[in-house]
């Protein structure tokens, strides 16, 4: 979006040690923080990048927030897919405009929401998860994101496995679930041949069985990667790495189905 703030749209405060807020701008309301309040007043109408002082004189940049922004401060049930690694499974998995992707869990949505927007309207994300509670956190998550759910996205309640029979096809089937060397066989009616395949595991012994399945199951081409993230600190007197990273989260595993 391009504009002024406007009331109802989500914006992004950087207070002057970098620390992130996100809030939704809403006409006569006041944000409270320990800094003091902020009028939202303030800054609907104000262009992105506006600097604006709380009541106690704290300094706050306002900005949109990125996509990578917003996962890191929505409201999350299940453990969600860190950026970093949604950067690599986009890429990894090749999902483009267009594609019909079928997902598994929804989890907290971090995924999903990346999934919709990679697609868009022109393609399809259907999105099994098993619990009810996770998959009414995402959908909340997503219309929070989007303002309201893409047209183009089905979240479905219930066992991925039910997705054969059904004469459904997808491009690509990409699935953060402990044991997904069980869905093979079903998905083998979904996925025609060069279709990808994309596993997200915690565990070296899930990525193993995983990648053994895939080799019995006509799956071809695999690679198993991890996406480490280590920030750097730059100022005029020194470049060196930052003291914390965003080390271990999860292993990526793709495949192309033959």
């Amino acid at each position: 979006m391009i504009g002024p703030f406007e009331a109802g749209e989500k914006i992004l405060l950087v207070d002057q040690r970098g620390r992130r807020y996100l809030l939704t701008l809403q006409t006569g309301e006041t944000w409270h923080s320990h800094g003091g309040g902020l009028s939202h007043d303030l800054l609907i109408g104000s262009a992105e990048g506006t600097l604006v002082h709380s009541a106690t004189g704290m300094a706050f940049r306002a900005f949109r927030p990125r996509m990578a922004d917003f996962v890191l401060k929505m409201p999350r049930g299940a453990q969600l897919v860190y950026p970093k690694d949604v950067g690599a499974i986009l890429v990894g998995a090749d999902v483009f405009p267009g594609s019909r992707v079928l997902e598994a869990g929804t989890g907290s949505g971090s995924l999903t929401l990346a999934l919709c927007r990679a697609t868009g309207a022109e393609g399809r994300v259907v999105s099994y998860d098993l619990r009810p509670d996770f998959q009414a956190g995402a959908a909340r998550n997503i219309e929070s994101f989007f303002g309201k759910a893409p047209d183009w996205l089905e979240l479905r309640e219930g066992d991925i496995r039910e997705i054969a029979g059904g004469g459904e096809i997808f491009d690509r089937a990409i699935l953060d679930l402990p044991e997904p060397w069980d869905t093979l066989e079903p998905l083998a009616d979904v996925l025609p041949a060069g279709a990808i395949f994309c596993g997200y595991l915690p565990t070296t012994n899930q990525v193993q069985q995983l990648v053994l399945s895939l080799e019995r199951n006509a799956y071809e081409h695999l690679e198993t990667f991890e996406v480490l993230h280590r920030s750097w600190h730059v100022t005029a007197r020194s470049v060196r790495p930052d003291q914390r990273m965003v080390a271990h989260t999860g292993f990526i595993t793709l495949a192309r189905r033959v």
